[in-house]
């Protein structure tokens, strides 16, 4: 049906039901009168039958879906209505020096009733005929689900779930700590109890399903209502935090499963990049490494910015072509993307690509990121990590770059391994070149990325479709943690702060034990550990048992921005130590050794005693 035809049928079925309302008013009061004959009637007739259309034009009325109508409907036709009488009668006043008083309040009442009650019928058979008409939907065998939290979220979500039917969930009770919502039912589902009662629950009600619907729900909490609902349901689900998604677009299609970032035993950091579309907008921005997953983050989440061009870099062209095919189908026409196959290793490739495209911003994501084999490629580490910034910063100030932003890592922290090491070196040296430089040079630091390359998380995955073993390298180990939406985020803002020389570094909270990470996965997969194993394998060469974000001397005392650290600039000559590693850069031992001492001149003999016994201990370890 046409916007135009829709309109029509609902003034015609309008203008009906004001006349029956008007006249069944005057026969109901009197029955054997004239009334079609007085013209009081007929005047006031037409002055509600005007004033109705008008006011259902100025409050929207016939914009209304009505399938989908609430309360917010039902209020604009007490508004039409009301306002509809309190016209006829003031019109009746001036006219006839009269209100017929007790023939509007019936012909209200019988105009609301007849208006809204067409209307929420139309609502109830357009559910019902729907339903019907979809011979899927009668195949499926609907789940019983218990939803956890009563307020708008989960109301939101029970009418999503009841105008869909197809989504084969079937809303049978909800749970909630608000005492006050006890032993009441809500949009026809009764509240059975509060969080705490959810095994109870599951039992009486037979629930196959659940659904968390609690948007301040503590990562602490979440974890915990998790690991008692999957002992006995296969699926829990939950809904995306609601300032995520549009005021009132929560839908049953936004339910997802339980995520590891979920149970990270931290809620995200959410910073705020509003500071900085002043900044991107209009502009050039260029991002090393941009088919990573660090970097291809940082596409997306700076489109959202609107720079005039967006320029990906990268030495891998499958990957490159990926993120930009992803952007282009988004932002094609809006925003400009060139594309660079290049190696960061190259300098005078790198001069060439500042300079022709002139970016104010410079995004750089481009490392050997992987522990292990960092130790046994040292070499490459070094020419990477450190010569590779070292192009890439120099020609961002021979081009006049504005701000240049390192990615760095936690492990850059007194390291233990060769890739650690260098990206402390490549922090040295953008600190030294800030201080010759008109350009910006930051660095940022942060701790394991949740599902990027070279995360456990993806390794985990895969040993459990194996059927396991999980390997871990020691029980205690532990790890901070973040999202790729986050970390992007951090290195974003970091870019909006920057005033030369810092290092930002993200308060991640509590770090992570990786023997928890493991049995959180095992139980999302829908397994016990009993079904897969865990074994511990013994520390790598370069891994550290505990990592660290900043040392205590680099620690500024105030944050520059909630949950945002600045680490203080220092004062080594980073060219003086680069020239100490090339001296031996073809030698993998003295390599090695080399960048561990530049770097971390705190590692004494106590401290690598107590590694090399975390080492050993694990020759006593059975596999659990």
């Amino acid at each position: 049906m046409s916007y135009r035809t829709r309109i029509l049928n609902l003034i015609i079925i309008d203008s009906i039901i004001v006349l029956v309302s008007i006249y069944m008013s005057h026969f109901f009061l009197n029955p054997f009168a004239a009334y079609y004959e007085d013209n009081r009637v007929l005047i006031s007739s037409v002055i509600l039958l005007v004033s109705h259309h008008v006011f259902s034009y100025v409050f929207g009325l016939y914009r209304k879906v009505w399938r989908y109508a609430s309360a917010e409907e039902l209020v604009g036709l007490v508004l039409v209505v009301t306002s509809s009488i309190v016209l006829t009668a003031i019109s009746q006043k001036v006219m006839f020096d009269n209100i017929y008083t007790r023939s509007l309040v019936l012909t209200f009442l019988l105009h609301l009733f007849l208006l809204g009650g067409i209307r929420f019928w139309w609502r109830f058979t357009s559910t019902v005929l729907f339903a019907i008409k979809t011979k899927e939907i009668r195949s499926i065998k609907h789940k019983r689900t218990l939803i956890l939290g009563a307020g708008s979220t989960g109301r939101m979500l029970v009418r999503q779930i009841k105008e869909h039917p197809g989504t084969g969930l079937k809303p049978i009770a909800f749970l909630d700590d608000d005492s006050s919502l006890q032993n009441f039912n809500i949009a026809g589902i009764p509240v059975a109890g509060k969080v705490d009662d959810i095994i109870k629950v599951i039992g009486k009600y037979r629930i196959e399903h659940v659904v968390i619907a609690i948007p301040s729900l503590p990562k602490t909490r979440l974890n915990e209502i998790v690991s008692k609902a999957k002992k006995l349901v296969e699926n829990v689900q939950i809904l995306p935090m609601i300032g995520d998604l549009a005021v009132g677009k929560v839908s049953v299609n936004q339910i997802r499963d339980i995520s590891i970032e979920d149970l990270l035993g931290r809620d995200p950091v959410e910073l705020d990049t509003e500071s900085i579309a002043e900044k991107i907008r209009n502009q050039t921005v260029l991002i090393t490494g941009a088919g990573g997953s660090i970097g291809s983050e940082l596409c997306r989440q700076l489109c959202l910015f609107h720079p005039a061009k967006l320029v990906l870099l990268g030495h891998g062209e499958n990957s490159i072509y990926t993120i930009e095919m992803e952007l282009l189908s988004q932002y094609k026409g809006q925003i400009e993307f060139k594309t660079e196959i290049a190696e960061i290793q190259d300098a005078r490739k790198m001069i060439d690509v500042m300079v022709n495209h002139k970016p104010k911003f410079v995004f750089h994501a481009a490392a050997h990121k992987h522990v292990p084999l960092m130790e046994r490629n040292p070499e490459e580490a070094v020419k990477n990590n450190i010569y590779g910034t070292r192009n890439v910063a120099e020609a961002a100030s021979i081009a006049g770059v504005d701000t240049f932003v390192l990615v760095s890592t936690d492990k850059a922290v007194n390291p233990t391994s060769v890739m650690g090491a260098t990206k402390r070196l490549a922090e040295l040296t953008i600190q030294n070149l800030d201080r010759t430089s008109d350009t910006r040079f930051v660095a940022v630091r942060f701790g394991n990325v949740l599902g990027s390359r070279g995360s456990v998380v993806p390794l985990f995955k895969q040993q459990i479709e194996k059927g396991g073993p999980l390997t871990i390298t020691h029980p205690d180990m532990t790890r901070y943690f973040m999202t790729i939406p986050e970390a992007a985020r951090l290195v974003i803002q970091a870019g909006a702060l920057a005033r030369g020389g810092e290092i930002f570094v993200l308060d991640m909270g509590e770090p992570v034990k990786i023997v928890d990470l493991a049995k959180n996965l095992i139980k999302l997969s829908g397994f016990s550990e009993d079904e897969i194993k865990i074994e511990f394998t013994g520390l790598r060469p370069g891994e550290k048992m505990y990592e660290e974000i900043l040392n205590k001397d680099e620690i500024h005392p105030v944050q520059v921005f909630p949950k945002i650290y600045i680490g203080k600039a220092t004062e080594e000559d980073a060219n003086e130590l680069v020239q100490q590693v090339e001296s031996v850069i073809h030698d993998k031992e003295k390599l090695r050794e080399t960048l561990l001492k530049l770097t971390n001149k705190k590692l004494d003999n106590s401290s690598k005693k107590k590694e090399q016994q975390q080492g050993k201990d694990l020759d006593e370890m059975v596999t659990v």
